[in-house]
């Protein structure tokens, strides 16, 4: 008979909230080092900034990563799923103005409304480990790290030139300028220069573009995207004097092979030598003023109308010795490289466009090795060299060798490997950020804060009027004593870039209430995580920092090892009439509202069937009500068997070929949701499931009943990752143990070893009387008793003598009788 607490009709509400009660009174998915056996694996989803509401999008990550959590679980390891809130940046300033409450009301309000969400979802989380990176025990330590790299030269402060976001009133990074515009304001970007905070992740850029050859776990496109960040290059410096003045232009280049082709210099608008030419020219400190809001992001400089002016002054090329014009161009930064270009014209698109436009010589130097002349106007291959004095002939490989040579026999040059990647800027002029723990005295300078004032903490109960920070104003913040001295100073008030806080939070997790040090002996533990999920929009910066961090981390002294994320997986984005949700586009789908209707397990289905995790997921009704009406009828065959009591007979040996057949396609099904979910084709297993169950409702006669008992144990258990409170709840009500999680994860081996069963023709006296079935390769003895039982067998001996058995195996036997 059924208990009394198996519904008559599937009650997602009621089954969801009976299964996280149970999980939440047990403490099911809290993890120490030392509970458990097994190996440890360390899942994570990229943590949330607190905005208030959940997003599809955030469902999505956080139901694909609960699912490996799950899954691995059941393998017998040692599973930790942590949670925390990326708490400090604009997004709660800009709230805090709009609705007259301080970013920390509005910040922790949201946390919990959030976390409220979130546990609706039925995530196999840790709790306990829950960081929020705006408390001040959290940012203490980051604090402490920030000055053990200023102790160890890794963090410094110098002015810069950078990209000034008017509306948000803070500097961004070159790659948070979009189309010259900034990435969340969108206003036009200004450059301004100011004293800023800088860690030098440059030098560990060798070491981050070496190890990205461990990572053979993230998705290649990744691969791709840090290793051109990083951007390493093999050249030379090259010299060039300019006549009339002390120093050379130092111009960095990969293309030594066109020095020869060199027909002009390019300089940035803030190159020294800009600045000396427009004291000297009026016409060109005014075109100079008009630069200072040009669209800096690198992307922009391919498409950027090409302009310039020329300067007074004249370079000597390194070996000819030929005069060259010196040119302020619009498409070089001082950021990169000296902030001057060596232009040749014939061999580089943008130079040829810049001198076509004004005028400027082009000295082709480089042919095609299979022609005699160039004849395209801009070759911009390699090929062989001439019109190139004794370089004549020279393949571009060997010119490169024969030019250093020569430059650096003449001091003009020596050769160089560079790097892309720039020095981190951490400095941000707003207030809802963690201090940056310096102090300034006129006496003693920057003065890094003692590790025993730490934290130096935001005040929090702070009415901002304007985007501009209140740290500035306010006197009991900013004003102190030095440390050294003990003379009057003052704090700095810029905070750091929110990307120092997402640059170590997931070693944190481990040591979440360690009151000591940053960390402790349970990082070194966890490290590295085993699986990190999050969008593809974090490839570069997030991930790239995060390494940066981790190795600096270890440098302290941590055993945590060399890279942070074992392996990476990119969801992609939820559409829903092929735009992504948003406010603004009016098509956000609230999970609360799905999962009131229909049930979290309902939603956790849908999300994982519809795309491939790595793709787009199109938002679709119809898919939603289709999840829904798999769970009913998975839930009404298991009810209808429990309540015929089927469900709990003993398994049985295959004895029949028909029981045979059916185990085999079983085993096919559960093969392949093994291969699905093992490569990450969550959307085929969930396919597979489907499969398994139309084929458990095949199995409805006496013959093939026996079988179901395993079969729905293994379908349950296959599910239970996908949609948890539903196997939870039928696991317990179909009597098949306390806690489907620990029930471990079905293999089809086990099924695989069973033998199988083949007919037996019996004769008696050579005529056919019987058949039966045995396992393949039974002895003789065996089947000559099987023969003996049947009741036909039994008829004709009956009082009769066997004198021979004739036994061909696997075949047919026959009783000789008189």
């Amino acid at each position: 008979m059924l208990d009394n607490t198996f519904k008559s009709e599937y009650d997602p509400q009621n089954i969801e909230r009976r299964a996280q009660d149970y999980w939440k009174e047990r403490h099911s998915f809290e993890v120490d080092e030392s509970s458990r056996t097994g190996p440890k694996f360390y899942c994570l989803s990229m943590f949330p900034y607190p905005s208030g509401k959940l997003h599809m999008g955030h469902v999505r990550n956080y139901v694909i990563c609960d699912l490996f959590a799950r899954y691995h679980h059941q393998l017998g390891k040692k599973v930790l799923q942590p949670f925390g809130w990326d708490s400090f940046g604009l997004p709660a300033e800009n709230a805090a103005l709009q609705h007259k409450v301080p970013p920390a009301s509005w910040t922790y309000d949201n946390i919990a409304q959030m976390h409220k969400t979130i546990d609706s979802l039925g995530l196999a989380i840790d709790w306990r480990r829950e960081i929020t990176t705006c408390d001040p025990s959290y940012y203490r330590w980051e604090q402490w790290l920030f000055l053990k790299m200023y102790e160890r030269g890794l963090a410094y402060r110098k002015e810069a030139t950078v990209n000034w976001d008017p509306v948000d009133q803070t500097v961004l990074a070159n790659e948070q300028v979009i189309d010259g515009r900034g990435w969340r304001s969108g206003a036009e970007v200004e450059r301004r220069k100011i004293s800023q905070w800088f860690l030098k992740i440059t030098d560990y850029a060798s070491e981050l573009l070496k190890d990205l050859d461990q990572l053979t776990a993230w998705p290649k496109e990744v691969i791709a995207m840090q290793r051109n960040w990083i951007g390493y290059s093999e050249g030379a410096e090259v010299y060039f004097k300019i006549q009339g003045e002390q120093e050379s232009l130092t111009i960095y280049t990969t293309r030594l092979d066109t020095l020869m082709g060199v027909s002009y210099l390019a300089i940035a608008f803030d190159h020294p030598l800009a600045k000396k030419a427009a004291q000297q020219d009026p016409a060109i400190n005014a075109w100079l003023t008009k630069l200072k809001n040009l669209k800096v992001a690198e992307k922009d400089l391919a498409t950027l109308p090409k302009e310039g002016m020329l300067t007074p002054f004249v370079a000597e090329h390194p070996i000819t010795k030929a005069p060259l014009p010196v040119l302020i161009a619009n498409f070089v930064l001082m950021e990169y490289g000296a902030g001057a270009v060596m232009s040749v014209p014939a061999h580089d698109k943008r130079d040829y466009e810049f001198a076509k436009k004004y005028h400027l010589p082009i000295k082709p130097v480089i042919r095609p090795a299979d022609a005699d002349t160039q004849n395209l106007e801009c070759f911009t291959d390699y090929g062989v060299l001439f019109n190139s004095g004794e370089f004549d002939g020279l393949s571009s490989k060997e010119a490169k060798i024969a030019i250093l040579q020569a430059l650096e026999i003449k001091g003009a040059g020596k050769a160089k490997q560079q790097f892309r990647l720039r020095d981190w800027g951490i400095s941000r002029q707003r207030y809802w950020g963690t201090p940056i723990p310096i102090i300034y005295c006129d006496k003693c300078g920057a003065v890094g804060v003692p590790e025993a004032d730490l934290p130096v903490v935001l005040p929090t109960k702070v009415q901002l009027l304007d985007p501009r920070s209140p740290l500035k104003q306010l006197p009991e913040f900013y004003v102190t004593t030095c440390p050294k001295c003990g003379g009057p100073a003052h704090r700095e008030t810029d905070t750091f870039d929110t990307f120092m806080e997402s640059s170590w939070y997931f070693l944190r997790y481990a040591s979440h209430n360690c009151t000591n040090a940053i960390l402790d002996y349970r990082a070194e533990y966890w490290q590295p995580v085993d699986l990190y999920i999050g969008g593809i929009e974090h490839a570069i910066l997030h991930l790239l920092y995060a390494r940066f961090i981790h190795k600096v981390l270890r440098d302290l002294g941590f055993k945590i090892g060399d890279e942070p994320f074992k392996q990476l997986l990119t969801q992609g984005m939820v559409l829903k009439d092929g735009a992504k949700m948003s406010k603004s586009k009016g098509n956000v789908v609230e999970p609360s509202e799905l999962i009131e209707r229909y049930g979290v397990d309902t939603v956790r289905l849908f999300i994982i069937f519809a795309a491939p995790p790595e793709q787009s997921l199109e938002w679709s009704q119809s898919g939603v009500e289709g999840s829904y009406r798999f769970l009913k009828k998975l839930y009404n065959f298991a009810r209808g068997w429990a309540e015929h009591a089927v469900i709990n007979a003993p398994e049985l040996a295959l004895n029949s070929a028909k029981q045979h057949s059916a185990i085999e396609a079983w085993n096919q099904l559960l093969s392949q949701v093994n291969r699905d979910l093992a490569s990450g084709h969550l959307n085929t297993l969930v396919s597979g499931t489907m499969k398994m169950l139309n084929l458990l409702t095949s199995w409805n006669d006496a013959e093939l009943a026996p079988l179901v008992t395993k079969g729905l144990k293994d379908l349950l258990r296959v599910l239970y990752p996908v949609v948890p409170h539903i196997t939870h709840y039928l696991w317990q009500e179909l009597n098949f143990g306390e806690d489907i999680g620990l029930a471990g994860w079905p293999q089809p081996e086990v099924l695989e070893q069973r033998e199988a069963a083949i007919t037996i023709i019996v004769q008696v006296n050579g005529k056919l009387r019987a058949k039966l079935m045995a396992t393949k390769g039974s002895s003789r003895e065996r089947v000559t008793a099987l023969a003996l039982e049947l009741d036909t067998i039994k008829q004709q001996l009956d009082g009769r003598k066997l004198q021979q058995v004739i036994w061909v195996p696997d075949r047919l036997i026959n009783l000789v009788v008189t």
